[in-house]
């Protein structure tokens, strides 16, 4: 990567398009591995990108980052195009390939190093706080470490330049629980200074838990875009509602928004979709005497929406 002055990238102010899309496509052969992808990634965010294997995720952001030439459409990201301004972009962005390459004959440290050189050189505390943080020994050779140091490698190699773009393709694959934490909290850190995240995953818990909107796709093409406050909105909950007096089945079954109700003695249980402010309304006069509800778990929405229910 050239290590010009950086560009002045634009569509950086709060709201502003990050990463936009328009008719993005990528064919091999007769195959559309991508078709038409409209997006638009706002400034300052978590972006979850979201589909079944096979989607179309890892073309896509192969074409962001300009690893891949589109067949058709046009891609920005701050502003800059990614074909004729392909050089720019590298120097904005932070990129984890979902399958990173490394020399494994190379130290952890002589790969830091490297790259941190390709970039005309890049801030030693904040290279220092990252590696401290994914607990690395930078002096072992990279093919004698596990799989999941690696990933912690390339997380860090991704991070240490402060990008303005974060670009992360399955960047959790191999990392214990606590590593896990701990780069979900590094997400959380990059998104607190204004930079963006643009984040593959198979993981649905931690896309709940950390990004702030989310896109699907399925088969090459988009297929939902939302943000995670609408799907909770539009999430289903369980909840069992205990009356002092003979259960309102029935009453309760015909709340809109309800999708099942089974009633076992003087308590409903029931699946709700949405808000339950209707249901609460309709069983109060019935004398409630106790209500548990679960935590919202968006893992089912994500699922439907792979299914594209």
């Amino acid at each position: 990567m050239s290590t010009e002055t950086e560009p002045a990238p634009t569509g950086t102010g709060p709201g502003d398009a990050v990463i936009r899309t328009d008719g993005l496509t990528k064919h091999f052969g007769h195959t559309a591995a991508l078709d038409s992808l409209d997006l638009t990634v706002p400034a300052g965010s978590v972006f979850g990108f979201l589909g079944p294997n096979g989607a179309g995720k890892t073309t896509a952001i192969r074409l962001l980052v300009g690893l891949l030439r589109p067949t058709s459409g046009t891609a920005r990201v701050l502003g800059l195009d990614i074909v004729r301004d392909r050089r720019d972009v590298h120097r904005v962005i932070g990129y984890l390939p979902g399958d990173l390459a490394i020399d494994l004959e190379l130290t952890g440290r002589q790969y830091l190093d490297y790259l941190g050189h390709l970039r005309g050189g890049i801030d030693p505390t904040v290279r220092a706080d990252l590696v401290d943080r994914f607990d690395l020994d930078l002096d072992r050779r990279i093919g004698a470490m596990s799989h999941g140091n690696r990933q912690k490698l390339g997380i860090v190699q991704a991070c240490m330049h402060r990008p303005r773009v974060l670009v992360l393709d399955e960047p959790t694959q191999g990392l214990d629980p606590i590593m896990q934490r701990s780069f979900l909290d590094l997400l959380r850190d990059v998104r607190e200074r204004g930079d963006t995240v643009f984040l593959s995953s198979h993981v649905l818990s931690e896309v709940e838990d950390v990004a702030d909107h989310v896109a699907v796709v399925r088969d090459g093409r988009l297929v939902a875009t939302t943000s995670i406050d609408e799907l909770r909105q539009r999430a289903r909950r369980r909840i069992a509602l205990t009356f002092a007096d003979d259960a309102p089945l029935e009453a309760l079954r015909n709340v809109p928004g309800v999708v099942e109700a089974t009633a076992v003695d003087h308590t409903v249980e029931l699946v709700v979709e949405g808000s339950m402010a209707e249901l609460l309304r309709v069983a109060a006069p019935f004398g409630v005497d106790r209500v548990v509800s679960d935590e919202v778990d968006l893992t089912d929405v994500f699922l439907r929406m792979y299914e594209g229910r």
